[in-house]
């Protein structure tokens, strides 16, 4: 009894161990994405020297029908207000139409890199949009509901 305890101590201090980089994480649950339908998460930060990495994550499943996916991210500063808007791509499947990403399911999470080597300027709260911007090819309006994603989330791990 004394020893199974001590092994479930041991691996919850190892898993959270492994994740000592991570600052903040966190994820919207959908139920396909509307192009209309803008995610948003909220950072405070209180450090202006430590340099993070940031990331779009998403978890997909099979039903996800495109090889690769859109977004467009925009991160707002804390008092003046501005904003620093990308528009990103990035590969979805292998060319076998598998999905890349982790996972043992038919849902894969994929870490998408966002911002790499970044110092956030001011203390304070910033504020992360993000909105899909899938079309089909040779078609100019977008995609209107984006199936197959279920989880979209913003991942900020210290350098």
């Amino acid at each position: 009894m004394i020893k199974n305890s001590l092994t479930a101590i041991a691996a919850l201090l190892l898993l959270a161990s492994c994740d000592e980089k991570r600052v903040f994480d966190e994820y919207k649950e959908l139920d396909g994405w509307n192009k209309d339908s803008v995610l948003t998460f909220n950072y405070e930060s209180a450090d202006t020297t430590q340099l993070y990495n940031m990331f779009v994550t998403t978890r997909t499943n099979n039903s996800y029908p495109y090889s690769n996916i859109f977004l467009i991210v925009q991160m707002e500063e804390p008092g003046n207000k501005r904003i620093q808007a990308d528009t990103l791509e990035y590969q979805m499947a292998n060319p076998d139409g598998t999905l890349m990403g982790s996972g043992f399911s038919d849902v894969k999470e994929s870490k998408l890199w966002y911002k790499e080597n970044i110092r956030l300027p001011k203390k304070g709260k910033y504020k992360f949009s993000i909105q899909q911007a899938v079309r089909k090819a040779n078609e100019i309006p977008g995609v209107q509901k984006l199936e197959g994603v279920t989880e979209v989330g913003l991942r900020i791990e210290k350098k």
